[in-house]
């Protein structure tokens, strides 16, 4: 059975005969989870079309997704002591596939983003057990790897999604994408009900019901705000109201969570400067992947005037670049720890925006490739040793908090520069049209270039962070020898790494 333990995979904290194949499902739901993501920026000409709605309204199947995310992880880790991981899993695959399956068919727009709701929570519950469940399974001196592979899974995903899902609306129509991401759940429950663990113990805590509200309305202000602001205004009272709600909440559930004896979420792990520092270059590499993700697609359509399938056909080098890189990160990482391909992954980024606005609607097409395929370089290099570096620091019992912790600021943090990068564009092209311009192609560059230095500042952030993550000799130590969590336990009272 999936959940006896063996000596098989000796040295793990929970043994299983085959790792790899216990982990399946969580990899093909978690893929599915970042495909969904942004697979549908590519489609968003065809769904405003589809449901007869201004484009900057269907951007909510994509920011309403990421909203339903950011409320769902926090509480991944409580669900952890409460019920079955292998049970959380099945029922975060079972909602994501019923929430495609209604997207799907929708016949009008209310009908699709109740559906993105429901994908929403199961990626929000699929994404932390699948970066938890690695740090239990995975022998310590295999976790670097086992990272990469999660990297992979998620950043191959970001990358990919716009190419498979241009062929499918070039071929078929925009329903296909949403069937395709069934197709891949029904595969992932086969491994999830076959091979899925459960190795955590039930503790079952008490449920704290303020930290409950505060957290939905936190997280979800934030989010909902940001997402409001491309639609009415950042001055507006809706999102104003939204804004402030959400940032007094997430104050209080914070003050909260380091307050209650039993937290949702334990706060102290950022008391942890690996994780904290981790965390912090994890955020800002996974905003910039949406945000060039988010702009590149529409760049080629709008900019270059090429179709969507094609500009799905183009997108795949760096999809292909991408996934190499984010393997071969979590070998590096083994070998030399964070630091070293942090640095030299944002360098790299950095070096991609800058070239990115270079470009007008003039550009070869396989100049804008190369900026792409630079950028998928630099952003996977970054990504899997900052994760691995960040969860790695922590001590085994606090690895779901510091799971969950992680994927959350990462999902709304993402649905935040989403939101940004959209109100950019719309303000590069409003400024171009106002200074004369009449060329809608020059006009979509211009608004694509202030998403550009968006990208560009986040790359430069997130380069100055990785200069605190400490060097090999510290940073791989964590996952070296279980007998170091003790000492990685007073980092909590704000002593070491």
């Amino acid at each position: 059975m999936a959940n006896e333990k063996t000596m098989t995979n000796a040295g793990a904290r929970f043994s299983v005969p085959h790792p790899f194949l216990a982990m399946m499902g969580l990899y093909l739901g978690g893929f599915v989870g970042m495909y969904s993501e942004t697979a549908l920026n590519i489609a968003l000409p065809q769904l405003s079309a589809a449901f007869g709605v201004d484009i900057a309204f269907t951007q909510w199947l994509v920011v309403g997704y990421m909203l339903v995310i950011g409320i769902a992880m926090p509480f991944s880790s409580l669900l952890t002591r409460w019920f079955p991981a292998r049970s959380i899993t099945i029922f975060a695959l079972g909602a994501f596939l019923v929430g495609s399956l209604v997207s799907g068919f929708a016949a009008n727009f209310w009908m699709a983003l109740i559906g993105r709701a429901v994908q929403g929570l199961g990626t929000g519950l699929v994404l932390p057990v699948m970066f938890a469940m690695a740090l239990e399974i995975m022998e310590p001196q295999k976790i670097g790897m086992a990272m990469g592979v999660n990297a992979l899974v998620i950043m191959s995903a970001a990358a990919v999604g716009p190419t498979l899902a241009g062929v499918l609306v070039g071929a078929f129509s925009w329903r296909a994408i949403f069937f395709s991401f069934a197709a891949i759940l029904v595969v992932a429950l086969v491994f999830a009900i076959g091979w899925c663990p459960s190795p955590y113990a039930m503790s079952k805590p008490h449920v704290d019901g303020a930290s409950v509200v505060t957290s939905i309305l936190g997280f979800g202000g934030i989010v909902l705000g940001f997402g409001m602001s491309s639609l009415v205004g950042w001055g507006s009272v809706p999102v104003v109201a939204s804004l402030a709600v959400g940032a007094v909440a997430l104050i209080a559930y914070c003050y909260r969570q380091l307050h209650v004896e039993k937290p949702v979420i334990n706060l102290r792990v950022f008391g942890i400067r690996g994780f904290r520092y981790g965390t912090l270059c994890i955020m800002l590499d996974f905003g910039m992947t949406l945000v060039v993700m988010y702009l590149l697609p529409q760049f080629y359509q709008s900019a270059l005037l090429i179709s969507v399938a094609f500009a799905g056909v183009v997108m795949l080098p760096g999809g292909i670049v991408n996934a190499f890189v984010s393997v071969v990160a979590g070998r590096i990482y083994d070998r030399i720890g964070a630091r070293v391909p942090a640095l030299v992954g944002f360098s790299l980024s950095i070096i991609g925006c800058i070239l990115l606005l270079q470009t007008s609607s003039a550009t070869p097409i396989a100049y804008v490739i190369g900026c792409h395929v630079l950028m998928m370089v630099g952003i996977p290099l970054a990504m899997s040793p900052c994760q691995t570096h960040a969860l790695s620091s922590l001590p085994p019992e606090l690895s779901t908090d510091g799971s969950a912790i992680l994927n959350a600021i990462q999902q709304v943090f993402a649905a935040i520069c989403t939101a940004l990068a959209t109100y950019f564009l719309s303000v590069g092209q409003a400024s171009y049209y106002a200074g004369g311009g009449a060329q809608a192609p020059e006009a979509f560059v211009a608004g694509s270039h202030i998403g550009f230095v968006f990208a560009l500042v986040l790359a430069v952030f997130a380069l100055v962070f990785a200069t605190r993550i400490a060097k090999a000799s510290h940073s791989k130590a964590p996952s070296q020898a279980p007998a170091q969590a003790p000492q990685r336990n007073t980092a909590l009272n704000g002593e070491g790494e």
